[in-house]
């Protein structure tokens, strides 16, 4: 940028050239555990129940058809989370109709126990290299249901080739769950195999509109990104009631500090 001719004040000159940002692989791995049959606090027609799994799979579709909307050369595929990760539909397609047949294939698998994410990883790092080849970006994204079961790893710490996002649903603390664990286990896989800037958001709630709301926020291109904590996104409005010191925030997870 030039200040006015003749000006003494005029800072160096900059020029800002334009860049080609890569078409993303998008890798949906959604938890199968039980906990994905919890029911939110919204219902469906005729008072249908809709589950975490119901909601999980209605933010998906939002999620693809805004970013095919965006640029239609995105691609998307598909696996689940049950003690360790497994394909659901591998091969990455921009086909709403086959992305559709994919979330009708998740079925809950009952088996709780850990959560191993070190085969997610070597899966999304294999097709790291596979969409490099091709100018693309992979990027997981990981929806995860479980209050009281953190999540493991092995993974070097020096090979990050995707982008890592987590969207984590769970109950609310109490003697039987420490969500709190759990979301600190996330943040630091995270932190410790993401390549650009990755995001987490997490609700206790229960309801589908911060679920939908919190999927559109990962719609933003991991080149195109900002740090979270720079995001400055607005405070929810709230019902003023009179609460104690103890019991303000114990619904609420840490903010993450990445």
């Amino acid at each position: 940028m030039e200040g006015p001719p003749g000006s003494a004040a005029a800072g160096p000159s900059y020029t800002l050239h334009p860049a080609k940002y890569s078409c993303e692989d998008i890798l949906f791995c959604v938890d199968v555990d039980n906990e994905s049959m919890v029911e939110m606090k919204n219902t469906g027609p005729n008072g249908r129940p809709i589950t975490r799994l119901d909601s999980i799979k209605q933010s998906i579709l939002l999620f693809i058809n805004a970013k095919l909307t965006m640029n239609p050369d995105h691609r998307f595929a598909f696996a689940a989370l049950g003690k360790t990760a497994s394909w659901v539909r591998k091969e990455f397609s921009s086909d709403v109709n086959a992305a559709f047949s994919a979330l009708r294939g998740f079925s809950v698998t009952p088996l709780g126990g850990h959560a191993d994410l070190t085969q997610l990883f070597r899966i999304a790092a294999h097709e790291a290299k596979k969409s490099r080849s091709q100018n693309r970006i992979l990027r997981v994204i990981l929806l995860y249901c479980r209050s009281s079961v953190q999540p493991h790893f092995q993974w070097p710490a020096n090979q990050k080739l995707f982008t890592f996002d987590v969207i984590y649903l769970h109950d609310k603390p109490g003697p039987d769950n420490c969500p709190q664990k759990v979301y600190d286990a996330l943040v630091e896989a995270l932190e410790h195999v993401t390549e650009y800037e990755g995001y987490i958001y997490e609700s206790g709630q229960g309801l589908q509109r911060v679920l939908f709301r919190q999927m559109c926020l990962l719609l933003s291109h991991p080149q195109q990104r900002c740090m979270q904590d720079d995001l400055n996104l607005p405070m929810a409005l709230t019902k003023k009631v009179p609460t104690t010191d103890s019991a303000q925030g114990e619904d609420n997870l840490r903010v993450s500090s990445q």
